[in-house]
């Protein structure tokens, strides 16, 4: 038997009416999934088995099956902007795609902790099919800046557990934003002086209200640090982040 018929033989086994997304998000079915995969003898790592079996719906080896049992979390409003906000994060981090990013357990895991520590409460299921339902409603399109200018570093952290003095006096990009809206998006050639002014809230008198009267508990902070580039390239790096990420206190332009 070839291995593309053991994978569909697996998923068969464990997938109880369920589609192949949900077999390779959900924690318990795709655990269940590479246990029966070994037991067939395919001996491939977790990620690879993962994408040569999405590989072999693309292909159509999964046509003609009955409708899949429908996976819906009624609050998923709650978390979406969470699970947006976290596989950007990752694609731009590690130049991958989401799909890439669900198959791989060591990248799934990182972008569930990542989700959880944005908004709290949910179940790592929930996070990753938020982020599946965006890319199936065509609301994660590839952005430019991650696949031109990836970044030296990337960070994310709270802004209430922020030390300034560490923030790099390096070029970079930065985002703010809470557990359901991206709210501001700038570029700097010093992120150590641009975030101190914010900060201090002499920058963005939008942003700067916010903070006054929503507190920094649950905002959140992204900094891009970037190689040498001119400030034309961070720019364009900066209205392609506010295209795609839709900022509330930036002028669309």
């Amino acid at each position: 038997m070839s291995s593309s018929h053991l994978l569909v033989t697996a998923f068969n086994t464990v997938s109880q009416g369920y589609s192949i997304d949900r077999v390779v998000a959900d924690p318990e079915l795709n655990s269940e999934f590479l246990v029966v995969c070994q037991e067939l003898g395919l001996k491939q790592p977790p990620g690879e088995l993962n994408r040569r079996l999405m590989n072999l719906r693309k292909a159509g080896e999964f046509s003609g099956r009955p409708r899949a049992i429908r996976t819906h979390f009624p609050d998923e409003d709650e978390y979406r902007f969470t699970a947006e906000m976290a596989i950007r994060f990752m694609e731009r981090k590690h130049a991958v795609s989401l799909d890439s990013v669900i198959c791989d357990p060591a990248l799934a895991a990182e972008f569930d902790l990542l989700a959880g520590s944005i908004c709290p409460g949910f179940t790592v299921l929930q996070y990753r099919w938020a982020a599946l339902g965006l890319r199936k409603a065509r609301s994660l399109q590839p952005e430019i800046a991650a696949r031109i200018l990836p970044p030296e570093t990337l960070l994310h952290l709270k802004v209430a557990d922020l030390r300034i003095t560490t923030v790099p006096q390096r070029q970079g990009l930065y985002l703010f934003f809470d557990t359901d809206t991206c709210l501001y998006v700038g570029e700097t050639e010093n992120l150590f002086r641009r975030l101190k002014k914010h900060l201090d809230h002499a920058d963005n008198k939008g942003l700067a209200r916010w903070m006054w009267e929503q507190g920094m508990d649950n905002l959140n902070l992204e900094i891009q640090v970037l190689p040498d580039v001119s400030t034309q390239i961070r720019k364009a790096l900066e209205l392609e982040l506010i295209r795609s990420r839709k900022p509330v206190f930036n002028v669309q332009r």
